[in-house]
Protein backbone atom coordinates (compact mmCIF):
# COMPACT_ATOMS: atom_id res chain seq x y z
CA UNK A 1 0.00 0.00 0.00
CA UNK A 2 1.15 3.57 -0.71
CA UNK A 3 2.94 5.31 2.16
CA UNK A 4 0.41 8.29 2.71
CA UNK A 5 1.80 11.42 4.24
CA UNK A 6 0.41 14.93 5.63
CA UNK A 7 -0.11 18.18 3.56
CA UNK A 8 3.06 19.09 5.83
CA UNK A 9 5.53 16.69 4.57
CA UNK A 10 4.02 16.43 0.91
CA UNK A 11 4.64 20.36 1.01
CA UNK A 12 8.30 19.72 2.39
CA UNK A 13 8.42 16.80 -0.41
CA UNK A 14 7.90 18.76 -3.28
CA UNK A 15 8.49 22.55 -2.47
CA UNK A 16 5.27 23.28 -2.95
CA UNK A 17 3.97 25.01 0.25
CA UNK A 18 0.58 23.66 1.85
CA UNK A 19 -1.70 26.88 1.01
CA UNK A 20 -0.69 26.14 -2.85
CA UNK A 21 -1.22 22.06 -2.33
CA UNK A 22 -5.11 23.31 -0.97
CA UNK A 23 -5.24 25.36 -3.74
CA UNK A 24 -4.42 23.18 -6.56
CA UNK A 25 -6.94 20.56 -4.87
CA UNK A 26 -9.78 23.49 -4.95
CA UNK A 27 -9.28 24.26 -8.72
CA UNK A 28 -9.50 20.85 -9.79
CA UNK A 29 -5.70 20.52 -10.48
CA UNK A 30 -4.84 17.84 -7.92
CA UNK A 31 -7.01 15.02 -7.47
CA UNK A 32 -8.66 15.63 -3.83
CA UNK A 33 -6.54 14.08 -0.79
CA UNK A 34 -7.99 11.08 1.44
CA UNK A 35 -8.66 12.63 4.86
CA UNK A 36 -8.63 10.94 8.05
CA UNK A 37 -11.31 11.03 10.89
CA UNK A 38 -10.09 14.11 12.38
CA UNK A 39 -9.56 16.06 9.14
CA UNK A 40 -6.41 16.23 7.95
CA UNK A 41 -5.38 15.47 4.39
CA UNK A 42 -3.49 12.59 3.41
CA UNK A 43 -1.36 12.48 -0.16
CA UNK A 44 0.20 8.69 -1.84
CA UNK A 45 2.61 8.96 -4.05
CA UNK A 46 0.58 9.74 -7.03
CA UNK A 47 -0.22 12.69 -5.42
CA UNK A 48 3.58 13.79 -4.61
CA UNK A 49 4.33 12.81 -8.03
CA UNK A 50 1.91 15.18 -9.78
CA UNK A 51 2.91 17.88 -7.36
CA UNK A 52 5.95 17.97 -8.57
CA UNK A 53 4.99 17.84 -11.78
CA UNK A 54 2.73 20.95 -11.02
CA UNK A 55 6.14 22.89 -9.47
CA UNK A 56 8.35 22.19 -12.54
CA UNK A 57 5.73 23.08 -15.27
CA UNK A 58 4.81 26.69 -12.89
CA UNK A 59 8.58 27.12 -12.63
CA UNK A 60 8.30 27.17 -16.56
CA UNK A 61 5.53 29.73 -16.41
CA UNK A 62 2.70 27.54 -17.92
CA UNK A 63 -0.98 28.96 -16.76
CA UNK A 64 -2.84 27.12 -14.73
CA UNK A 65 -5.07 25.91 -17.66
CA UNK A 66 -2.35 24.60 -19.90
CA UNK A 67 -0.90 22.76 -16.71
CA UNK A 68 -4.55 20.84 -16.54
CA UNK A 69 -3.80 19.61 -20.08
CA UNK A 70 -0.32 18.72 -19.17
CA UNK A 71 -1.38 16.59 -16.47
CA UNK A 72 -4.44 14.79 -18.54
CA UNK A 73 -1.47 14.43 -21.56
CA UNK A 74 0.84 12.82 -18.86
CA UNK A 75 -1.83 10.64 -17.06
CA UNK A 76 -3.57 9.65 -20.70
CA UNK A 77 -0.72 6.73 -22.08
CA UNK A 78 -2.86 7.27 -25.36
CA UNK A 79 -1.74 10.57 -25.78
CA UNK A 80 -0.32 11.81 -28.82
CA UNK A 81 3.04 13.57 -28.41
CA UNK A 82 1.94 16.20 -31.22
CA UNK A 83 -0.34 17.65 -28.90
CA UNK A 84 1.91 18.19 -26.30
CA UNK A 85 4.41 19.54 -28.38
CA UNK A 86 1.80 21.98 -29.71
CA UNK A 87 1.37 23.41 -26.37
CA UNK A 88 4.68 23.98 -25.43
CA UNK A 89 5.29 25.41 -28.67
CA UNK A 90 2.34 27.70 -28.16
CA UNK A 91 3.77 28.69 -24.48
CA UNK A 92 7.78 28.69 -25.75
CA UNK A 93 6.06 31.74 -28.46
CA UNK A 94 4.63 33.36 -25.53
CA UNK A 95 7.66 33.58 -23.96
CA UNK A 96 9.34 34.66 -27.10
CA UNK A 97 7.22 37.70 -26.98
CA UNK A 98 6.88 38.64 -23.65
CA UNK A 99 11.31 38.34 -24.12
CA UNK A 100 10.91 40.81 -26.93
CA UNK A 101 8.63 42.99 -24.59
CA UNK A 102 10.58 42.83 -22.25
CA UNK A 103 13.64 44.16 -24.11
CA UNK A 104 11.76 47.03 -25.49
CA UNK A 105 11.27 48.18 -21.86
CA UNK A 106 14.55 47.69 -21.19
CA UNK A 107 16.12 49.67 -24.04
CA UNK A 108 13.42 52.93 -23.15
CA UNK A 109 14.62 52.36 -19.48
CA UNK A 110 17.93 52.60 -20.06
CA UNK A 111 17.82 55.75 -22.64
CA UNK A 112 15.81 57.33 -20.04
CA UNK A 113 18.14 56.37 -17.08
CA UNK A 114 21.00 57.54 -19.74
CA UNK A 115 19.86 61.05 -20.09
CA UNK A 116 19.33 61.57 -15.73
CA UNK A 117 22.52 62.80 -14.48
CA UNK A 118 21.21 61.58 -10.76
CA UNK A 119 22.33 64.62 -9.26
CA UNK A 120 20.75 67.20 -6.26
CA UNK A 121 19.20 69.07 -9.78
CA UNK A 122 15.57 68.43 -9.31
CA UNK A 123 15.22 68.08 -13.23
CA UNK A 124 14.83 64.89 -14.05
CA UNK A 125 14.97 63.34 -17.87
CA UNK A 126 13.26 59.76 -16.51
CA UNK A 127 10.23 61.67 -14.93
CA UNK A 128 10.17 63.52 -18.20
CA UNK A 129 10.33 60.74 -20.59
CA UNK A 130 7.34 58.89 -18.41
CA UNK A 131 5.50 62.00 -18.88
CA UNK A 132 5.03 61.67 -22.19
CA UNK A 133 2.76 60.60 -24.29
CA UNK A 134 3.94 57.85 -26.40
CA UNK A 135 2.18 57.41 -30.02
CA UNK A 136 -0.39 54.72 -30.15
Amino acid sequence: MDKLVTIGKASRLTGVSAKMIRYYEEVDVLKKASRTDAGYRLYNQGHIQQLGFIRRSRNLGFSMTEIQSLLKFWLDTDRESRNVKQLALRHLQEINEKIVALEKMREILQQLADKCDGDDNPDCPILEGLAQRSPQ
